[in-house]
C-alpha cells in the first residue's frame, strides 16, 4: 500500500513539475528575448541571448512608457475602489435587504452578464461622447466602475455570512449601514480581496476600451502605448521593445497580489471548505 502511494506521489509531482514548465516556458522565453537585438531575434536565433543588449529596455523607457504605467495605475486603483465599494455594497442590498422589485433586478443583471461586451461598445461610445468624456480618462473609469459578476459573488458570500450576527447587531442599537460597514465589511476582507486582484488586472490589461475611447499619446494606458509603440517600427516586430513593456507591466500586479495574497488564500480555503 505504501509503495503504491509513493508512486501515485512521484507520478503526480512529475505531472505538476512538467506542468510548470511548461507554463513557465512563455514567461522565461519573454524575459530573454527583451534581452535579445533586433538583428538576433528576426533570424530566429537561440533560446538564450548569444549577445545581451539592453537596446530594447532603452528604447522603452526613453518613450512614454512610464507615463502609459502612471495613466494605467491611477485608472486601475480607482476603477477597482469604486468597484469594491460599489460590488459589495450591492452585493449585501440583494442578499440582505428585501426591497421592491428585488428578485428581478437581479434576475435581469445575470440576463445581462450573458450580453458581449462587444455589443455595447457603441452605445457606450454614444454615451461617453455626449457626456464630453472622449478621451479622458473619467470615460474608462466611468464605464468600469461596476461589474455585475462581482455583484453576484459579493450576493452569494453575504447570503452565507452568518444573519445572527447581524441580528445581535442590530439589538445593540446599530442601523443597517452601521452593520454592514462595522460588522459585515470587515469579515468580506478575503471576498474583497479577490474581487479586487481581479477588478484590477481587468483594468491593467484593458485595451478595447480605451482604444475606443483615448486618442493622445499622453493619455494612453500601457496596453494601447505598447500597441502603438510596437507600429512605429512598420518593417519589423520590435519584440525586444514589446517583450520588456510586458515585463515590467507585471511587476504592480505582482506587489498587489503579495499584499492580497493571504486574503486570496482564505477565500479559496472556505470554498473549497464549503464543498
Amino acid at each position: 500500500m505504501k509503495k503504491e502511494n509513493k508512486t501515485l506521489k512521484i507520478i503526480v509531482y512529475t505531472i505538476l513539475i512538467l506542468y510548470s514548465l511548461l507554463t513557465l516556458f512563455p514567461f522565461a522565453w519573454s524575459i530573454l528575448t527583451s534581452f535579445k537585438s533586433t538583428a538576433e531575434i528576426a533570424s530566429g536565433g537561440t533560446f538564450f541571448p548569444e549577445s545581451w543588449s539592453l537596446s530594447g529596455w532603452t528604447t522603452l523607457f526613453e518613450s512614454q512608457y512610464t507615463t502609459w504605467v502612471r495613466n494605467s495605475l491611477v485608472v486601475a486603483l480607482i476603477t477597482t475602489v469604486l468597484n469594491v465599494m460599489f460590488n459589495t455594497m450591492a452585493g449585501y442590498a440583494f442578499a440582505r435587504i428585501d426591497f421592491f422589485g428585488r428578485k428581478f433586478l437581479f434576475s435581469l443583471m445575470l440576463l445581462l452578464i450573458m450580453i458581449p461586451g462587444q455589443v455595447t461598445m457603441i452605445p457606450l461610445y454614444i454615451v461617453v461622447s455626449n457626456l464630453g468624456l472622449i478621451n479622458t480618462h473619467s470615460s474608462i473609469v466611468l464605464t468600469s466602475m461596476i461589474n455585475i459578476a462581482y455583484i453576484f459573488m459579493m450576493r452569494q458570500f453575504f447570503i452565507n455570512f452568518p444573519r445572527e450576527v447581524e441580528e445581535a447587531a442590530s439589538m445593540d442599537g446599530l442601523s443597517t449601514l452601521g452593520i454592514f460597514f462595522k460588522i459585515v465589511l470587515p469579515n468580506a476582507k478575503p471576498a474583497i480581496a479577490t474581487q479586487a486582484i481581479f477588478i484590477f488586472m481587468g483594468v491593467w490589461n484593458e485595451f478595447m476600451r480605451p482604444l475606443l475611447f483615448l486618442s493622445s499619446p499622453d493619455k494612453y494606458l500601457l496596453t494601447q502605448g505598447l500597441n502603438a509603440l510596437s507600429n512605429q517600427y512598420r518593417n519589423i516586430t520590435a519584440w525586444d521593445i514589446i517583450m520588456a513593456g510586458a515585463i515590467f507591466s507585471v511587476i504592480p500586479i505582482f506587489i498587489l497580489f503579495i499584499f492580497l495574497n493571504k486574503y486570496f488564500i482564505s477565500t479559496n480555503d472556505r470554498s473549497v471548505g464549503s464543498k
